[in-house]
């Protein structure tokens, strides 16, 4: 992993977090998937919704990440870390008790969807992404879900197939209320 990343993750060091802006994308390409692991690992420790510091430090890395991902067009070689990260959202609260405020998870998989699934026209992506995809539609954070079926829209214009063995799962959805899904079986019909 890139030595500042290093920094930054092993030491939760935010003073530093920001020096990652002044890397050039191409430089910490390489460290990409490493540091979504380590960001992982600090996601899922037990004090990690109450630490305001560690929250902090994994934002900005998350938006450096994905920026990097997308100027260097590596998504496909960083795209299962990514999956990965974001389906480890799914083991935490995405239920705000606050109106128009994200849980620290939800933050994450905010962030980490709109990476992904702005790739809706990549099929090896889209493979990974899809089956989780649809689990966040079952798990009842709003925003998420209305965004989720933006792209899940995407994704069926593109590649329809990839959604077929997930029917079931988008048709429960609707019936519980995400009627944003119905794009999708608008579409696919």
């Amino acid at each position: 992993m890139h030595h500042l990343f290093d920094l930054v993750l092993g030491q939760k060091d935010l003073s530093r977090a920001g020096d990652l802006f002044s890397l050039d994308d191409y430089e910490i390409e390489s460290s990409l998937s490493e540091a979504l692991e380590q960001i992982k690992k600090i996601s899922s420790s037990a004090d990690y919704q109450a630490n305001d510091n560690d929250q902090a430090v994994v934002e900005i890395c998350i938006t450096r990440i994905t920026t990097a991902i997308r100027e260097t067009e590596s998504i496909e070689k960083h795209g299962e870390a990514l999956v990965l990260l974001w389906e480890s959202c799914l083991e935490h609260n995405l239920r705000s008790a606050a109106k128009d405020e994200d849980t620290p998870h939800g933050k994450i998989a905010s962030d980490i969807m709109s990476c992904i699934l702005q790739n809706y026209n990549r099929p090896t992506v889209m493979s990974l992404a899809v089956p989780v995809a649809v689990k966040f539609l079952q798990r009842g954070n709003k925003d998420l879900c209305r965004n989720m079926s933006n792209y899940i829209s995407l994704a069926a214009i593109a590649k329809a197939d990839l959604l077929a063995s997930h029917t079931e799962a988008i048709l429960s959805s609707i019936i519980k209320g995400t009627y944003v899904t119905c794009r999708y079986s608008c579409l696919n019909s």
